[in-house]
């Protein structure tokens, strides 16, 4: 799906690590919500309350839950998900443009 039709965006950015994360909110008739953003190369950790499917639109990443020996790698085109109340780490040597839903 390349686009989202009849969703409301939140105007206000979430912007993480001094601006090298930025994303938008959009919110689905259904109460579901997405994140579409954009990461600067760099290494990122984030926590999660809820289960989240990344979606992977440009570019390229590792990524692993904290405490994993095992970095996984994931292109363009490609997801994975992170487990509900867990961090995670990422980290990327390109521009990463995303699609992060939260599931129930």
């Amino acid at each position: 799906m390349s686009q989202f039709a009849n969703v409301t965006v939140v105007k206000k950015a979430n912007i993480y690590f001094d601006g090298k994360v930025v994303s938008r909110s959009v919110l689905f008739p259904d109460g579901s919500k997405k994140t579409l953003g954009v990461m600067q190369p760099g290494e990122y950790e984030f926590s999660t309350g809820a289960a989240e499917e990344m979606d992977i639109l440009a570019g390229e990443l590792e990524w692993q839950v904290k405490g994993d020996k095992e970095w996984k790698r994931v292109v363009a085109g490609q997801a994975f998900n992170v487990p509900a109340h867990s961090t995670f780490l990422m980290r990327m040597d390109t521009v990463v443009d995303y699609c992060c839903s939260f599931l129930p």
